[in-house]
């Protein structure tokens, strides 16, 4: 997939206000450690995550999506009714139905005739939404459309401690449970047009590509479980962290050989890089196989965590607030998520 006329607009976020830190999780495992013998500092020293941030209680997910979608709407010339797509690209959802995207939708008053659905791909979503929105934009469809996703780790991480607080001396369960304890929690907004709306030149994508690996669906799972008692469910997330590593960086590798082949680009040609913001060990092993200069990343996961379908934008947005992302820099995003599926995409900023 190669584009001319997609441009992206602006990104906005929202940040939750309670800051969680490893060290804070750890106290609530207290007695989990002392069992399994596991030194104090083993959480952030294994992932290089120092702390997370979660949403007050019950906090409505659309809020925080639709307040991100405010301000990347702000400065823009693009108003509510313009927007012709929205989508809600979300893992975490309000309910099963509607769409979360309607309440969304109704905050904003966006336009009665605008599509407006979820999208649901683990932690590409958001990638995913980019792409569908820009098809639309590069086929003269539509000439603006908003992505938006907020996701929230505080219940599922509750609920993991709580887990491995009455399973006792479980060893392999801690490890399976590690990549959970990794979450954040964040809303992003991504507007994309197709430059008709005035204002400085913005990010053009170039193209973007996909692969697949679904022979590794069982990998990385989030979901809910019956229990014995009849009528219960439990909500439960389970990560086989080094087996996803593995195999993801092997997707990683074939994937960014394809995007190189789509843009024209070369390893060397490409000036920064926004990756998934899992942990210190993806991040380490990625840029070295893929022979990126660790120079040209931006991370943000050692004090927002893993957001999920937040992370890459998010920290694309960071990037570009502190200036490491200037005009005419080649910029690859670089995505993967649980199924196993990779995507990347390629932008001149």
């Amino acid at each position: 997939m190669t584009y001319q006329r997609v441009q992206l607009e602006a990104i906005g976020y929202e940040l939750p206000p309670i800051v969680v830190t490893s060290a804070e999780l750890e106290q609530q495992l207290a007695s989990v450690y002392r069992a399994l013998h596991l030194p104090v500092g083993q959480l952030e020293q294994l992932t290089g995550i120092h702390e997370r941030r979660f949403w007050e209680e019950g906090y409505p997910l659309s809020l925080g999506a639709a307040a991100a979608a405010r301000r990347a709407l702000e400065g823009t010339a693009v108003e509510p009714s313009d927007l012709e797509v929205l989508i809600y690209a979300g893992v975490c959802r309000e309910q099963f139905e509607p769409a979360t995207a309607c309440r969304v939708a109704h905050e904003l008053r966006i336009s009665t005739s605008a599509a407006i659905y979820d999208l649901s791909n683990a932690c590409l979503g958001v990638l995913n939404g980019i792409l569908d929105v820009a098809n639309r934009i590069e086929l003269g469809q539509i000439r603006a459309g908003l992505i938006v996703s907020c996701e929230s780790s505080r219940d599922i991480i509750d609920l993991t401690i709580e887990r491995l607080k009455t399973s006792g001396k479980d060893l392999d369960l801690f490890t399976r449970s590690l990549a959970t304890l990794t979450g954040g929690s964040g809303a992003v907004a991504v507007l994309l047009t197709d430059g008709s709306f005035g204002g400085e030149p913005r990010a053009r994508l170039v193209g973007g590509v996909t692969r697949n690996a679904p022979e590794h669906h069982e990998l990385c799972r989030w979901g809910v479980l019956p229990t014995e008692t009849l009528g219960l469910r439990r909500e439960v997330m389970t990560t086989d962290s080094v087996s996803v590593l593995k195999h993801g960086v092997a997707l990683g590798v074939d994937t960014w050989r394809d995007l190189l082949a789509r843009t024209g680009w070369s390893t060397d040609s490409v000036d920064r890089v926004i990756c998934h913001q899992v942990g210190s060990a993806h991040q380490d092993t990625i840029l070295k196989s893929l022979g990126i200069a660790p120079e040209k990343d931006f991370a943000t996961y050692p004090f927002l965590g893993n957001i999920g379908t937040v992370s890459l934008p998010l920290t694309a947005a960071i990037a570009a607030e502190r200036r490491l992302l200037t005009p005419g820099d080649r910029v690859a995003f670089l995505g993967i998520g649980s199924g196993l599926n990779c995507m990347m995409l390629g932008w001149q900023w």
